[in-house]
């Protein structure tokens, strides 16, 4: 009966405009990738300083998830989303008019804020309006939107690749759409109801969970809302609490697992690992697009799946499969094979394996397991975590690629992903089907 209730039309509406804030945070990692190698020549880049251009996104994502958690705390996820799609805006304007590698990489840092930001507040907002048994389905709708995000900025390079010297400071100039498109929507949803409720605004709190989900759901979540809120708390302090000790844990080497498995390696140097398997870089970006769409598509599947089988099984096969792809690409390198499509084809397993169980559920179960009454506070723990080691990683990868062996390179991001696998087997409760209050209980 109360699924009957539930308004889909709203419910969508809510969801879908939050989520294309994953739009902009995939564009603006992915839309460095094309536009890499040329200014890399341009301003005759060495592999570190390459590797500084690429990352220097990420190092701003790590202040940006860093404040976001608290702020979102204090005065709400919403107003916190549009100042994203501003930021967004000037930082891809910006980027596009930089005359030297200072003036980019401080607009990447930036437009890392942004994206920071979002990765946090974003799938937070989606968490919190969404009924228990929509909500893994739901909040996977942000990674979809991540990886549209993605297949956009690869096609937009591969289209803008032969239109002249400039046509990296194009590739950065068309965020500002997107951007632009964000910012509108925001203005056509509301604030969370559980933020609403924990600044005192119980009535809309229940006029919007009653928009979403009917009245007697509505009243049932208010109650449960009201139990979750009555333990105090004092910002980051609080997250001192032994009680979220486990929870804490559990998140924290999630987050780093997730990055140092690769996955940012193999979407932001997709091309330059495409040239040194021998293409040329013409075709290593149509092969990129190509990636793109598998990321695309396979995400589909986590959103069919993840509230039909749950969270930990996915991530359980997910991290199997991309453990089985890092080997067989380590060992071709270290066979002196290398090259062409036994390098593709493990590559877009793997990003098939990630998209299908691993991408989803990270940010469906962060954005679910941390308690109400500091869940911003908290959820900004393994987010900034996750976007430090990102930030290293894709730091240090062209130069890891260069002065050790490939195979090296692929080991080590296979003894990763056989790791995240074995933390998921001990370490991962299963939440699927249960309430965010009911979650906190699983922590006990």
């Amino acid at each position: 009966m109360i699924d009957k209730e539930i308004n889909i039309k709203n419910l969508l509406l809510f969801s879908l405009v939050a989520a294309i804030g994953g739009l902009l945070f995939g564009f603006d990692i992915a839309i460095v990738t094309g536009a890499g190698p040329y200014f890399t020549r341009e301003f005759e880049l060495n592999t570190i300083q390459e590797g500084w251009a690429y990352s220097s996104l990420l190092f701003g994502a790590i202040l940006g998830a860093a404040i976001a958690g608290r702020v979102t705390d204090k005065i709400g996820r919403k107003k916190i989303l549009i100042w994203v799609a501003v930021l967004f805006a000037i930082t891809s304007v910006g980027s596009a008019l930089a005359t030297n590698l200072s003036v980019l990489v401080i607009m990447r840092i930036f437009g890392g804020i942004a994206v920071g930001a979002t990765s946090t507040v974003a799938p937070m907002y989606i968490s919190e309006v969404s009924p228990s048994k929509y909500r893994g389905s739901l909040v996977s709708m942000y990674q979809l939107f991540i990886v549209t995000g993605i297949l956009i900025s690869y096609l937009i390079n591969y289209l803008l690749s032969d239109i002249g010297d400039d046509n990296w400071r194009w590739m950065f100039a068309t965020g500002i759409i997107p951007s632009i498109l964000f910012f509108v929507l925001l203005f056509l949803v509301p604030e969370t109801p559980r933020f609403l409720y924990k600044i005192g605004k119980k009535s809309l709190a229940l006029e919007i969970l009653t928009k979403v989900g009917g009245a007697r759901n509505a009243n049932i979540e208010i109650e449960q809302i009201e139990d979750s809120l009555k333990i105090s708390t004092d910002g980051f302090r609080s997250l001192f609490n032994p009680k979220l000790k486990k929870v804490l844990f559990t998140g924290f080497i999630l987050a780093i697992l997730v990055q140092l498995s690769g996955i940012n390696t193999i979407i932001d140097y997709a091309p330059k690992i495409f040239v040194t398997a021998g293409w040329e870089l013409n075709t290593g970006l149509f092969a990129t697009f190509g990636l793109g769409i598998i990321n695309f598509i396979f995400t589909w599947v986590s959103i069919w799946a993840i509230d039909k089988y749950g969270r930990r099984i996915l991530y359980i096969i997910g991290s199997a499969g991309m453990s089985v792809s890092l080997l067989f690409i380590s060992v071709a390198a270290f066979s002196g094979h290398f090259e062409g499509v036994i390098v593709l084809i493990p590559i877009f397993v793997f990003i098939a394996f990630f998209a299908s169980c691993i991408g989803p559920v990270f940010w469906t179960y962060l954005s679910e397991i941390f308690p109400n009454y500091i869940r911003g506070t908290a959820m900004s723990v393994p987010v900034f975590t996750q976007w430090i080691f990102n930030a290293v990683v894709v730091l240090i990868f062209p130069a890891m690629l260069m002065n050790l062996s490939k195979g090296i390179t692929f080991g080590i991001l296979f003894l990763m992903a056989f790791a995240q696998f074995i933390f998921a087997m001990i370490f991962m409760p299963e939440t699927k089907g249960k309430s965010l209050e009911e979650i906190e209980e699983l922590w006990k």
